[in-house]
């Protein structure tokens, strides 16, 4: 016989996030989130990339972290907003891991006008590792953090389109 703790103690160690992986939710290299998956680790699995759209007026918390399994070799992993009005501000920090390790931090300030993050697989980021977080502050704001890996001339992740 277990006692109470025992047993809230071996609940709460079996709670895990609910996992989405490009590879067996969508062929055609784009998917649709929703708020029932908050806090879901959303793997970019697929070497040839894919799209990811955010819900559309998701409630504030709404969170999702992704997690590049697979480095990105052709296209990129495209994560936008699901609406016009909504734009994403943050930060995320990049290494330059084919010079001198040189920290790059990319900032997506409010009026950017910033709806999508884009990692490419070499100068955005887009290396087996990379990790980003975004998070619904409200009605028109997604809350980016992230630490991702290029090579070559690194550039900005985000994009306007």
């Amino acid at each position: 016989m277990y006692t109470i703790r025992e047993q809230l103690s071996k609940f709460f160690l079996n709670l895990r996030k609910p996992r989405i992986s490009l590879t067996s939710v969508n062929v055609s290299n784009a998917y649709t989130l929703n708020d029932a998956f908050s806090g879901a680790m959303v793997l970019l699995d697929k070497a040839d990339g894919g799209t990811i759209t955010l819900p559309t007026t998701p409630d504030a918390g709404t969170f999702y972290d992704f997690v590049v399994s697979v480095s990105c070799t052709s296209n990129s992993y495209k994560v936008i907003t699901g609406s016009a009005p909504e734009l994403i501000v943050g930060s995320m920090v990049n290494c330059d891991t084919d010079t001198s390790n040189a920290v790059a931090i990319w900032p997506a300030l409010v009026g950017s006008s910033f709806i999508s993050v884009n990692l490419n697989g070499s100068t955005k980021g887009g290396i087996k590792g990379d990790s980003f977080r975004l998070t619904c502050l409200n009605a028109t704001t997604w809350l980016v953090t992230g630490l991702t890996n290029g090579t070559g001339v690194v550039a900005t992740p985000f994009a306007t389109s």
